[in-house]
């Protein structure tokens, strides 16, 4: 069963992350994210290899298909945004209930969001 986990970044200090985050960004297959050079700086600062694919809230349709196919061939993600919680106002939006496809999708094939 593959995973979709919403993780939240540190706001400014790259200390200001939990071990829990941190495990999930190096175990998930790719790491979804609003700026892959800006969540570079922090997978570096702490030796995570976790391939990155950009997803930001510009991102079309295909780029929702292609990540909804990841999950259905089994892959597990993790979604963050520059700094903090991935949510309504950003790329999260196309995963949240104000959505219902996507979310409809990841809740008929049992994808957990942690």
């Amino acid at each position: 069963m593959s995973t979709l986990y919403i993780v939240a970044t540190p706001i400014g200090n790259l200390e200001d992350i939990g071990m829990r985050a941190l495990r999930i960004l190096g175990e998930v297959d790719f790491i979804l994210c609003e700026d892959t050079r800006v969540t570079r700086v922090l997978l570096d600062h702490y030796n995570i290899k976790t391939r990155t694919i950009s997803y930001h809230q510009h991102s079309g349709e295909t780029k929702v298909n292609e990540i909804m196919d990841l999950l259905a061939r089994g892959k597990n993600l993790a979604l963050v945004s520059d700094a903090g919680t991935p949510g309504i106002k950003n790329s999260a939006a196309k995963f949240t209930p104000s959505n219902p496809a996507p979310r409809e999708f990841l809740r008929r094939r049992n994808y957990l969001m942690g």
